[in-house]
């Protein structure tokens, strides 16, 4: 009875997975809204209070920014004068989001611009953040956090991380709205797809089409579906909300991604091969060698200037061929089922990564290898 109760459980489950399957993904996660989008912002400035570690007094940017923060107080003095470790020029960055309006804080990212050693216990002046249109969108200040150190003394240095990049956490205070301009007319908006596809974009099409009644869907290209609505929203907001939350099924790319310099293998689970056979045999040569004294036989009363002391190389080799070890896989086998293969036989992840670019250049991977 035991058994009979576990079967048709599993029969009752396994129509709740597969629906869960077809049911797909939200737009929202695989595309976004022609016009939201975040924008870059950019700025000079100067941190201070640097306990010796900033610009030296060979960065003259750096001592006429000095002087041209004085002269705003005053203070009227001329780069010459001015003589200090304390103060280093950064470069600071920060991501204006869509739709930030005035008032809302963002985090900012201070950079070296000169050959300050550390920004460590800084703080940075206020400075005017702008967007690629020239216009002041955030102001920034605060105290500089920076997660390393440099500790230098005497020749000996200790680092940790680089101490010349550091962040202020809500750093900046919008001045001005984000700039935001929805693509398409008064009654039509554009999708993009985060990677663009044509099976995916008319599926998405598709998509919208019968789960929104009265809207028309038309895939422009690979990564553009122009949605429009019978006439002008009343409600833009919800409007949008609805495209976002429908379901869509995106078609999978058949790739391997290998990255040679950390030794890993990503591939998808649809991912096929042909039908190949693999013979793998390692040659290992490994030569040592020894270097001994020779000592002259006997005792001379005047020794030749020829006989001394001699260092002989001797040099051992070993060669080391084990037996090729082989494994033959067939028509529609996946990668995942290759690489758990390839393990089941000893073969390392370097192996494992010449392999699969033996197999693509055999015409036996049905997808795309991308090497990084």
């Amino acid at each position: 009875m035991r058994g009979i109760r576990i079967i048709v459980f599993l029969l009752v489950l396994l129509p709740l997975v597969a629906a869960a399957d077809n049911a797909g993904v939200r737009l929202k996660d695989i595309a976004r809204i022609q016009g939201v989008r975040d924008n870059a912002l950019t700025g000079y400035g100067i941190v201070i209070g640097l306990s010796g570690s900033g610009d030296s007094s060979k960065n003259r940017v750096t001592v006429q920014s000095v002087a041209n923060t004085l002269s705003h107080y005053g203070i009227n003095v001329t780069p010459d004068d001015l003589s200090t470790r304390n103060v280093a020029a950064v470069i600071v960055t920060a991501t204006l989001p869509a739709f930030a309006e005035s008032g809302q804080k963002l985090d900012v990212e201070v950079s070296s611009l000169g050959d300050a050693r550390s920004l460590t216990g800084g703080m940075l002046l206020l400075t005017p953040l702008e967007g690629p249109d020239g216009k002041l969108y955030a102001l920034a200040q605060g105290p500089v956090s920076v997660g390393g150190y440099v500790v230098e003394s005497f020749g000996t240095l200790a680092q940790k991380n680089h101490p010349t990049v550091g962040r202020v956490p809500n750093g900046a205070t919008v001045e001005r709205a984000a700039p935001l301009g929805l693509g398409g007319d008064a009654d039509s908006l554009d999708v993009v797809l985060y990677q663009p596809d044509f099976t995916t974009a008319e599926r998405v099409a598709e998509s919208l089409m019968q789960n929104i009644p009265g809207v028309s869907a038309v895939a422009q290209d690979a990564g553009k579906i122009t949605v429009r609505f019978p006439g002008a929203p009343a409600n833009l907001v919800r409007a949008i909300a609805q495209i976002e939350s429908v379901p869509v099924v995106p078609d999978q790319v058949a790739r391997v991604v290998v990255n040679e310099r950390t030794g890993s293998v990503v591939a998808g689970g649809d991912v096929r091969i042909g039908a190949v056979s693999i013979t793998q045999g390692d040659l290992r040569i490994e030569v040592q060698t020894d270097f001994l004294v020779s000592q002259p036989d006997g005792i001379y009363g005047r020794p030749s200037r020829s006989i001394g002391t001699a260092v002989v190389p001797q040099s051992t080799i070993k060669v080391d061929e084990p037996p090729a070890r082989s494994v033959s896989m067939p028509s529609g086998t996946t990668v995942t089922d290759l690489v758990a293969a390839l393990h089941t036989i000893h073969i390392n992840t370097q192996g494992v990564i010449s392999i699969l670019q033996s197999i693509k250049a055999a015409g036996a991977l049905r997808g795309e290898l991308v090497i990084q």
